[in-house]
């Protein structure tokens, strides 16, 4: 049997190990950084949350409860964000990961985007907190 992708990228350990160097750079950045002081109050929180998302998507075992869609329309991004927040989320994959789990993770990060790009433009996308469905 494959072995998941969270498996693969080190468990919740390495998720959160990803997460803390991409969303140290989020903060520093330009664009994205006085969005997310905004509204993120809470950091460890946030990341321990942002990591049973990504564990969910990458197929690892999670208690994210979904619903992901809803707060990021609160944070009031808008499409030209999202490219930003992919730079940064590829920068990080390919520092922190193998080439082959970075290239996945790259892919799955541009799925949620597009997803995401769709509720934030006012169009019904799938339930953001889902696994996606293997092809």
């Amino acid at each position: 049997m494959t072995a998941s992708l969270f498996d693969r990228v080190g468990g919740q350990a390495g998720l959160q190990q990803l997460l803390r160097s991409f969303y140290a750079d989020v903060r520093q950045h330009a664009v994205l950084g006085p969005i997310f002081d905004a509204h993120i109050h809470d950091w460890p929180a946030h990341l321990a949350k942002i990591g049973e998302f990504w564990a969910l998507q990458t197929g690892g075992p999670s208690a994210y409860p979904g619903g992901f869609g809803a707060a990021h329309l609160r944070l009031g991004i808008e499409p030209g964000h999202f490219s930003h927040w992919l730079r940064l989320w590829e920068i990080n994959c390919q520092r922190s990961l193998p080439p082959q789990e970075a290239t996945e993770m790259i892919a799955l990060a541009h799925e949620l985007a597009a997803r995401l790009r769709r509720v934030v433009a006012g169009r019904s996308g799938m339930a953001l907190g889902q696994q996606p469905a293997s092809g």
